[in-house]
């Protein structure tokens, strides 16, 4: 390649899309099942199918991309598997929809077949474009394993997974109080509930004793519930109730008595010491229902309306119009005691967006606490790793909590659960398929349960379910456990938790061995980033804008670990910048000539025939190699980043592509020719330890400079080694070559800092005497003499063991030593001594009032204290300008 061949800018939409095209084409992203190499897998986190690209799938797939890339580069067998989850509510919500507003239909008009089957058209249609989104970001993914939750294999897998878990004894149905989310008119898990704080009202009522000696107050949040109510619940050792305990109450509105019971799980000290019990809608209700044998009444229909049972005035009502023609009917009946503020907790249905109703249902469950044990040992024993590792605690709290999993769910797009109930006699069969004859009754009339399974009960799968599970696959004996799982902190309970017993249980081992929670990402202000904020960028717009590359640098180098992210579209300039700055170097570069053929190789090179800036950058090139590969090994995605910026643009480009500047300039083939071999090594590492963050412009680059033939590729290079100690040692790249070429920087630096001072255009050449502090110092400096003018914008280099100014000069001192600029004809004296008397007498005028200022005792005892502080520093400030104008005056004496 050659220099005309690169536009002068780097143009992401040019490069990003032939590229990934190319890669799939080749079949980079494949990987074998039958190699010899060491496998390393990663199943992605499979997003809902109806899901669309967002800045957190852009974080966590970049993330997995960067690992799969790296390994793939160290001789892994690299298998990253995609997918989408057939999201049950979430989808059935938007189908349905669709079809109430284009046709004023609801899934009930069409029946469930046909409906089922505008599901699979409207997946089909629309399905899935998140896949094809994850292309335009560079995922690696191995497309041709793309799994979906509803493919048959898988379902297959999720019902032998039930069938197994109702033969052990661990799967069961039963009443008991659920989640229940009127707007889908489905259960819920308790995980699927998310708690918002809420302002509303503590209602006081009377519940008039049936003797009619008085009253009891109880206190609730649901006014409407108390239609459903059966007991009143007292302590039974509160001495207030003990001769009430056995009696009744009259429950106002309906008239029906209903019992004082006793029980411990009352407090005495909350309110009056009496709640009402209403057993079908309230957990603790229905615990205290069970133990005394209460009637169960649910007062609600499905949708979150009242039913028959709550009584006829209040049938078919809204819960929430119910609520108030309830307190209406309290009030009239003068039975509010009291009315008062109140802030709590109210749960929500996290895909519903609508509160919760508590509600007697009769599900089906998975016993949960034999699962847990297994899983919580193979954390604490170290078999799994969390990163940052403070998750695991929140892990083992929940698990050593544990309670048993809701996973019917009452929709039609999903696993229907594979129970069959005789039509004949009602026997219930649990199988893999629709049975034959009943062994009760010997009908063949069976009836498939209408419930679907919680979308999380085939997820819970899915590292070995992709696989094939359950059949013995050469991909699952290959593949499975995985390696690494990257993913949101959010779902660790709902996926991660129950991944980690799903694996332990079918598979006898774990799914993965590391676990990286990625951070939450925040606008500038601090807001997460949502829809309803409008606050969310689209990252396909971003890419266009910016370029895949500079958004996954971007959105990896703003994210410590363990930290929240803050994150605006205009810190992609960072990325595209560095993009451009790499793009550049190696720009300037092929005008040097072609590529050095033995560039890959450093044998045969020895301290002496580098230059010291050459030693330095192949020393600080090590350092990077060691600093990634702990960094990546480490999950410190960000300090990754960190360090191929400061690399590449404060020490490659900045100082050494200065320095060989002066080379590539010069006579001195031999020295051009070591130089360029040093430049293209460091290059050709560089651009292989950025290639799994920056992936595009790493591959263009690669090919543009030569490393690789046209049917090649970054992704098939070998990861950088960092050479040792006697190679160092060999080529000088040593702690003290560092130490003498960064304290040569500080040097460079002052004398432009003197430059800047005088106002010496840096075109301006210049003589330069320099007195070393030793003569090993003199001997280092003269190493490189070329190099060392260059970067000083020096007319010429003097190194003198001493020297006498006879005239005004500049002085820049430094560790190595002390250089002299005479500035005689070089800038007008008097005009200069004009200009810095004029800054001295302002600054003599400030530092007076400063100081005026502080010597005032009404200011420093009445001013703020950050205030009196602020002007001390600025003291501080004037007085150290002051010192330097007053220098620059004694050099033009």
């Amino acid at each position: 390649m050659s220099e005309q061949t690169m536009a002068k800018a780097y143009i992401p939409a040019e490069v990003e899309k032939a590229w990934y095209a190319e890669w799939e084409k080749r079949g980079y992203f494949r990987a074998d099942v039958g190699s010899d190499r060491k496998p390393f897998t990663i199943v992605i986190p499979p997003p809902n199918v109806t899901g669309m690209l967002t800045l957190g799938h852009v974080l966590n797939n970049t993330l997995q991309d960067i690992l799969i890339r790296w390994e793939k580069m160290r001789g892994r067998e690299a298998c990253w598997v995609p997918g989408t989850d057939h999201a049950g509510i979430a989808t059935q919500a938007k189908v349905e929809k669709l079809l109430k507003d284009t046709e004023n239909l609801s899934r009930y008009d069409l029946g469930r077949e046909a409906f089922l089957e505008r599901v699979w058209q409207w997946k089909e249609q629309y399905g899935g474009k998140i896949i094809q989104q994850l292309r335009t970001i560079g995922t690696a993914c191995d497309w041709e394993r793309q799994r979906f939750t509803l493919d048959p294999k898988l379902t297959e897998a999720v019902q032998e997974v039930f069938v197994r878990l109702y033969e052990k004894g661990l799967i069961y149905k039963g009443h008991r109080i659920i989640n229940w989310c009127p707007k889908s008119r489905t259960a819920l898990s308790d995980e699927e509930v998310i708690y918002k704080e809420e302002r509303g009202k503590l209602w006081h009522f009377r519940y008039p004793y049936a003797d009619g000696s008085g009253h009891v107050v109880v206190a609730t949040t649901r006014p409407e519930t108390m239609l459903g109510d059966t007991a009143v619940a007292v302590h039974p050792e509160d001495p207030r109730y003990r001769d009430r305990i056995g009696q009744t109450v009259i429950l106002p509105i309906v008239n029906r008595a209903i019992p004082i019971v006793a029980d411990t799980f009352v407090d005495p000290a909350f309110g009056t010491g009496a709640v009402k019990v209403t057993p079908a809608h309230d957990p603790n209700d229905y615990e205290c229902g069970l133990r005394h044998k209460l009637p169960m009444l649910n007062v609600m229909n499905d949708d979150g309306t009242m039913n028959a049972a709550a009584g006829a005035d209040f049938d078919g009502m809204d819960r929430y119009a119910c609520r108030k023609a309830v307190v209406a009917r309290m009030e009239a009946l003068g039975l509010v005691a009291a009315i008062e503020e109140h802030v709590h907790q109210v749960g929500y249905s996290e895909r519903g967006d609508v509160a919760v109703e508590p509600r007697l249902s009769e599900q089906w469950f998975v016993r949960m606490q034999a699962l847990a044990a297994p899983a919580i040992a193979a954390v604490r024993d170290g078999r799994i790793r969390f990163h940052p590792h403070r998750w695991t605690k929140v892990y083992m709290h929940w698990m050593e909590n544990i309670r048993d999993w809701c996973i019917s769910r009452q929709l039609w797009w999903g696993h229907r659960i594979p129970a069959y109930t005789c039509t004949g006699c009602g026997e219930t069969v649990v199988a893999r398929a629709e049975p034959g004859a009943c062994p009760k009754c010997q009908a063949r009339s069976w009836r498939q349960d209408d419930d679907v399974l919680d979308t999380w009960f085939s997820s819970w799968l899915w590292p070995f379910s992709v696989f094939g599970w359950p059949e013995k696959t050469p991909e699952l004996s290959r593949f499975y456990p995985t390696d690494t799982l990257v993913t949101g902190p959010d779902i660790i309970f709902f996926w991660v938790a129950r991944m980690i017993m799903a694996g332990l249980e079918f598979m006898g081992d774990v799914p993965f061995r590391d676990v990286y929670f990625t951070s939450i990402i925040r606008d500038d202000s601090g807001r997460k980033m949502s829809k309803s904020l409008n606050n969310s960028p689209d990252p396909i717009d971003v890419v266009d804008t910016y370029g895949a590359d500079a958004l996954r640098f971007t959105i990896i180098y703003i994210a410590p670990v363990g930290q929240d992210i803050r994150y605006s579209n205009e810190k992609c300039e960072l990325g595209r910048n560095f993009a451009n700055k790499i793009w550049n170097a190696v720009r300037f570069r092929l005008r040097q000539g072609p590529l050095s053929p033995d560039w890959d190789s450093l044998r045969g090179l020895q301290a002496a025939d580098l230059r010291p800036d050459d030693r330095w950058i192949l020393a600080r090139l090590n350092s990077t190699v060691r600093a990634v590969t702990r960094g990546l090994e480490g999950f410190r995605f960000n300090d990754v980043t960190r360090v191929l910026y400061e690399f590449m643009w404060n020490e490659f480009c900045d100082w050494y592509l200065e320095s060989a500047k002066a080379v590539f300039s010069s006579e001195d083939e031999a020295l051009r020719a070591r130089t360029l071999r040093v430049f293209d090594h460091v290059m050709g590492v560089f651009l292989r330890l950025l290639h799994p963050v920056m992936p595009f412009v790493t591959e263009e680059l690669y090919h543009q400079m030569g490393y690789v033939e046209a049917a090649e590729s970054i992704m098939q290079a070998a990861w950088p080694k960092a050479f040792d100690a006697r190679v160092a040692r060999r080529l000088g790249a040593t702690e003290s070559t560092v130490a003498l070429v960064t304290a040569r920087c500080e040097l460079i630096r002052s004398v432009r800092n003197v430059r800047a001072q005088y106002l010496i255009p840096d075109g301006r050449r210049i003589a330069v005497v320099i007195v070393p502090v030793n003569d090993e110092t003199a001997a280092f400096l003269r190493e490189d003499t070329l190099s060392l003018q260059s970067l000083l914008y020096a007319s010429g280099i003097e190194i003198r063991s001493a020297y006498q100014a006879d005239g005004p000069c500049g002085v820049a001192v430094s560790d190595l030593g002390t250089a002299y600029i005479p500035l005689a004809g070089v800038i007008d004296l008097e005009a200069e001594r004009a200009r810095l008397r004029k800054q001295e007498a302002e600054a003599t005028g400030f530092l007076t009032a400063c100081q005026k200022k502080l010597a005032n005792e009404g200011f420093v005892s009445r001013a703020p204290r950050e205030v009196v502080e602020r002007e001390r520093e600025r003291l501080g400030e004037i007085e150290e300008r002051l010192g330097r104008i007053r220098e620059q005056l004694a050099a033009l004496s």
